[in-house]
C-alpha cells in the first residue's frame, strides 16, 4: 500500500509561518503578540505568514470568535497569504493519518477507560502504564470504543531539539509515554493534528508561546513517525502582569477588542507589544518597516516580559500626537464608538476637530480623549477648588466684568483680535496677562490646566465664551 506520508514530505527551503488560534474566544493580547512575532518574522526574511483556525474543539468553537480574531488581525494590519486553513475541514485527512499509523504499527488501539486519555486524574498527571500496548489481535476490534495512542519507539534516544530563542533542548524519553492521537470520541488530539497541518502547510519555523514547550518532543517524534520535514522551533516568553504573575484581567485587559474600544490605536499596540520580548538598543517607538527590517529572533529573550500599562499609554500617546485630528475623529467614531453627532450637538465639525487639535497632546487614548471633549461640550458643573483659590481674588469679579463688557463690543473673534483686546485690557487695569488668561480658562473649561486661552476662546465662539464667563462671575459675588 502506498503510504500517506510521501505526499506530505516537505521541503524548507522559504520561509513559511503560521498563526493558529482556536476560536473559543476573542483573540488576546498574548496570541496578538504571537502573531505579530510571526509575521514581522516572514516579512523580515521575504517569506509566508499563514493563518489557521483551530476549530476542532466542537463544543467551545464558535464563528463569532473566529469572525472576531480575523477582524481583530486586520484592524492590527497583520495580514496572511494564502487563503485560511480550517483544520475540521481537514478531518478526513486526519483520519487517514492516523490509520496509517496504526497500519505502520506506530500507533495501537487503546480500550483503557476514557478518563484517562487527557492524561490527567484526581490525582495529578497520570502516564500510560502500556495495558493495550502489546494487545494480542484476538483482543482487538475496531468495532469496540477505543482511543488511538503513539506507540513510543522502544529504543527512542534522548530527544534534542534546538530552539531558535533557547538554545538546545534535551527530554529524556522516559518522560513520555504512549500518548493519545485520537480520542475514542474519535476526535483528535492538539499535538497528533498540529503536526499533520504544519506538514500539509509546509511550515518551516514553528514560532510559538513557551507553553507548548512540553510539546515539542511529541510533535517531533510524529514528524519522524510520518516521514515529515520536522520544522524549526522557537518559543516566546510568556507576558506577565506588572506583578509578575501570568497575564489576566486582573492586571490588563486580554482581548485585543478592549484595547480597540479603549482608543488604542493599532499601531501603537503592536509597537508596544514587539517590544515585549523583544528590543532593539534602547529604541521604543519604531514604524512598521522599521520593525520589519530590524527584527530577529536573535533578540528575543528568554525572560517573561512585563506587561507595563503606563509604556503602553505613553507610547499610544506618542502615535496619537502623529495622527491628524480628522483620523482621530475616525478613529473615535468607528472604533471607540463614540456618537460625536448625538453627543457634541452644539458643536460644528469644525469645533469638534478643532478642540481634538487642542486636546490630542494632553490625552494617552482616544477613549479619554472623547471624555475630555464631552466634558468640554457639556461645560463645567463644578470648578476646581484650587483652581479658584490660586488664581482668584477680590478683584477677579471686576476684571471679568470688565472683560464681558469689551467682548461685547467685538464681533471679531480670532485668535488675533482676542490677543490684542486682552492684552490691551491687562495694560488699562494694570495686570498681569496671566491674572486674566487664568479665570477665563477656568471659566471656560473648569479648572486652570489646558489648552491656550484665545484658542479655546476662538473655538467656543463668542456666544459661548460670554454664556461661561458669565456663569463663572456669578459665583465670585
Amino acid at each position: 500500500m502506498t503510504s500517506l506520508f510521501v505526499a506530505e514530505q516537505i521541503s524548507v527551503s522559504s520561509i513559511r509561518v503560521r498563526f493558529a488560534p482556536s476560536p473559543t474566544g476573542h483573540l488576546h493580547i498574548g496570541g496578538l503578540r504571537t502573531a505579530l512575532f510571526n509575521w514581522l518574522f516572514a516579512r523580515h526574511h521575504g517569506g509566508s505568514f499563514l493563518l489557521r483556525v483551530e476549530d476542532t474543539d466542537v463544543t467551545r468553537s464558535k464563528k463569532e470568535y473566529m469572525d472576531s480574531q480575523l477582524a481583530s488581525l486586520a484592524w492590527a494590519g497583520i495580514t496572511y497569504d494564502e487563503p485560511i486553513i480550517i483544520q475540521s475541514e481537514r478531518a478526513q485527512h486526519h483520519r487517514d493519518i492516523a490509520q496509517q499509523l496504526l497500519q505502520e504499527g506506530k500507533a495501537y488501539r487503546c480500550y483503557c477507560p476514557p478518563q484517562k486519555e487527557d492524561g490527567d486524574t484526581d490525582l495529578g498527571y497520570y502516564r500510560y502504564d502500556g495495558t493495550c500496548r502489546s494487545l494480542p489481535a484476538s483482543e482487538q476490534s475496531p468495532h469496540l470504543p477505543h482511543s488511538i495512542r503513539f506507540k513510543i519507539p522502544d529504543s527512542q534516544e534522548p530527544i534534542m531539539f534546538h530552539d531558535l530563542i533557547r538554545g538546545e533542548i534535551v527530554v529524556s524519553p522516559d518522560q513520555l509515554d504512549d500518548f493519545i492521537i485520537v480520542r475514542s470520541d474519535g476526535s483528535p488530539m492538539y499535538n497528533f493534528v498540529v503536526v499533520i497541518d504544519d506538514a500539509y502547510m509546509r511550515i518551516s519555523h514553528v514560532i510559538r508561546g513557551e507553553e507548548h514547550i512540553s510539546n515539542t518532543p511529541k510533535q517531533i517524534l510524529l514528524y519522524q513517525a510520518c516521514g515529515y520535514a520536522v520544522p524549526q522551533f522557537a518559543h516566546l516568553p510568556m507576558i506577565l502582569g506588572p506583578d509578575g504573575t501570568k497575564l489576566s484581567k486582573r492586571n490588563a485587559a486580554t482581548s485585543v477588542l478592549e484595547y480597540k474600544r479603549a482608543g488604542y490605536l493599532p499601531q501603537a499596540l503592536c509597537n508596544y507589544l514587539a517590544r515585549l520580548g523583544w528590543s532593539h538598543g534602547d529604541q521604543e517607538i519604531f514604524t512598521r518597516e522599521e520593525l520589519v527590517n530590524l527584527f530577529s529572533l536573535e533578540h528575543v529573550g528568554k525572560k517573561g516580559a512585563i506587561f507595563d500599562p503606563q509604556k503602553l499609554d505613553w507610547i499610544n500617546g506618542v502615535y496619537m500626537k502623529q495622527c491628524s485630528d480628522h483620523e482621530l475623529l475616525e478613529i473615535m467614531v468607528h472604533d471607540v464608538g463614540y456618537d460625536v453627532k448625538s453627543t457634541l450637538t452644539a458643536w460644528s465639525d469644525h469645533q469638534v476637530v478643532g478642540f481634538i487639535a487642542l486636546y490630542k497632546e494632553r490625552v494617552k487614548t482616544v477613549r479619554e480623549l472623547a471624555e475630555c471633549l464631552r466634558i468640554l461640550h457639556d461645560g463645567p458643573q463644578t470648578y476646581d477648588a484650587e483652581s479658584v483659590a490660586a488664581w482668584t481674588d477680590a478683584n477677579t469679579g471686576t476684571y471679568l466684568e470688565q472683560l464681558v463688557t469689551v467682548l461685547n463690543a467685538h464681533d471679531v473673534f480670532t485668535h488675533e483680535v482676542l490677543l490684542a483686546v486682552i492684552k490691551d485690557l491687562c495694560k488699562k487695569l494694570g495686570i498681569k496677562l496671566v491674572a486674566l488668561a487664568q479665570p477665563i480658562r477656568i471659566a471656560l473649561t473648569g479648572t486652570s490646566g489646558g489648552p491656550g486661552v484665545f484658542e479655546l476662546l476662538n473655538l467656543f465662539g463668542k456666544e459661548t465664551s460670554l454664556e461661561r464667563i458669565k456663569k463663572f462671575l456669578s459665583t465670585l459675588h
